[in-house]
């Protein structure tokens, strides 16, 4: 079956005062149909850009310099503005990071949702209406009919990222990608907002590109994870493989950060040391090795390729690669020390 969405060999670039920054590099991976692609790393990594360059949403400072992006079997990286607008919100919507920088806090709720409608539906202002009070339901908020009429700043996190939920759905798209969607929401709520998530990807058959720094979000909700750091991808599998037998060091160094809700008294989650590198300032070599205490001579002086090591997992990585499992563990476990 084709891909619903294939990146291949990204590059994206941004201008600054000390000339071209990369700041994704070589980027590939691929969405079918229903499924749910997680990009996971630290802030910093590519992952909100490697998102926006799909909605062509990089603004004047950015660009793709090399490889392309395909929708539906369609090259829309060569897309016009005009093209993308056709694109955007009616096959491919976005979930942006902040809800309440994302919302006009000049308009009513209603009114925005209700633009989002009448753009991809076709309909008049009165069907937008009832079909936006129809979208507030289905996200779980029950006093639809006077949510629709407050602004963004009367409503919770919560309840803001539900409206932009709504919003996303009103065109009814094949591919929803959300950016961080449970960010400063607390534990409960950010399950239910998982929970509608999964049973809207259910009722309507979406893919979802799920673009996340939470493990524990990712056991979840994915099931593809491509790792990203500093740009590029070091580790992809699917995410049972990613969890029993992480291969990349710093897979297992975000894994290791985590807390554990079932481990020792007294133990503490251990922190990777270092940073994520800028753009303009990446090592030579393999681009973790600063941060990487397995790193050798070699993982300093020579760049490592993505290498496959069987079935549909690859990594980035001179010692790692062929080596031996490293974590006997099912993301279920994982997923249950966060319930």
């Amino acid at each position: 079956m084709a891909q619903l969405l294939e990146v291949d060999r990204l590059r994206i670039a941004f201008r600054t005062a000390q000339g071209a920054a990369v700041a994704v590099d070589e980027v590939s991976f691929a969405i079918g149909h229903g499924e749910t692609v997680a990009l996971v790393g630290e802030s910093g990594c590519g992952k909100s850009v490697t998102s926006l360059s799909i909605m062509g949403l990089l603004g004047q400072g950015g660009s793709v310099i090399h490889g392309e992006t395909r929708y539906d079997g369609h090259a829309i990286t060569r897309y016009g503005e005009a093209q993308m607008r056709r694109l955007r919100g009616k096959e491919v919507a976005m979930i942006f990071q902040e809800p309440m920088t994302s919302l006009n806090p000049v308009m009513k709720i209603g009114e925005q949702i209700g633009e989002s409608v009448r753009l991809h539906r076709q309909c008049s202002r009165k069907e937008a209406k009832a079909i936006t009070v129809e979208l507030l339901k289905k996200v779980g908020i029950a006093r639809a009919e006077a949510v629709a009429m407050d602004y963004p700043h009367a409503l919770s996190g919560g309840m803001r990222q539900r409206v932009m939920i709504a919003m996303a759905m009103a065109g009814q798209p094949k591919l929803l990608i959300a950016d961080e969607p449970t960010t400063a929401l607390d534990v409960t709520i950010q399950a239910q907002i998982l929970e509608l998530m999964k049973r809207m990807q259910e009722d309507s058959g979406m893919a979802i590109l799920l673009v996340t720094h939470d493990l524990g979000v990712v056991a979840e909700m994915a099931d593809q994870v491509i790792v990203m750091y500093a740009g590029q991808v070091v580790e992809a599998a699917d995410v049972y493989t990613l969890f029993r037998d992480p291969r990349h060091p710093y897979t297992r160094g975000l894994l290791q950060a985590i807390p554990r809700i079932d481990g020792l008294a007294g133990q503490r989650a251990q922190a990777i040391p270092g940073a994520v590198p800028a753009p303009q300032e990446m090592p030579e070599g393999c681009r973790f090795h600063p941060r990487c205490r397995e790193a050798t001579e070699q993982c300093r002086v020579a760049k490592p390729g993505l290498l496959n090591i069987g079935g549909n997992h690859s990594v980035r990585c001179w010692i790692n690669a062929s080596s031996t499992s490293h974590v006997a563990e099912e993301p279920r476990e994982l997923q249950d020390s966060f319930a």
